[in-house]
């Protein structure tokens, strides 16, 4: 993959999946596989061994990712489809449905 249409930090909307409509912003990005973890969304419970930094261990909540094309950007409380541009020499994204600069 060039370049990512979803990075981290950004508001994305869960378009498909058991977590469906919800809305949280992108804590990873794994551009080679094509994933991102969405705080909030897609949860699993892990078991975890007792180590150093975690004394007890035990059953724990945790995001799990999500393929990247079952997220949608959310720009001014819209899911829009990215696009780019090059303005001023520098390649930005843009939001589809506004044409508006994202970063």
């Amino acid at each position: 993959m060039a370049t990512s249409k979803i990075k981290i930090g950004d508001t994305v909307r869960v378009i498909a999946g058991k977590s469906k409509g919800a809305e949280g912003k992108v804590i990873a990005v794994d551009k080679k596989n094509g994933r991102v973890k969405v705080e909030g969304a897609n949860m699993v419970t892990k078991h975890v061994k007792p180590s150093m930094t975690n004394q007890n261990g035990g059953i724990v909540q945790q995001e799990a990712a999500l393929d990247i094309s079952n997220v949608m950007l959310v720009v001014d409380g819209q899911t829009t489809r990215v696009g780019f541009k090059v303005e001023d020499g520098k390649k930005v994204r843009v939001a589809k449905k506004s044409g508006k600069v994202i970063d």
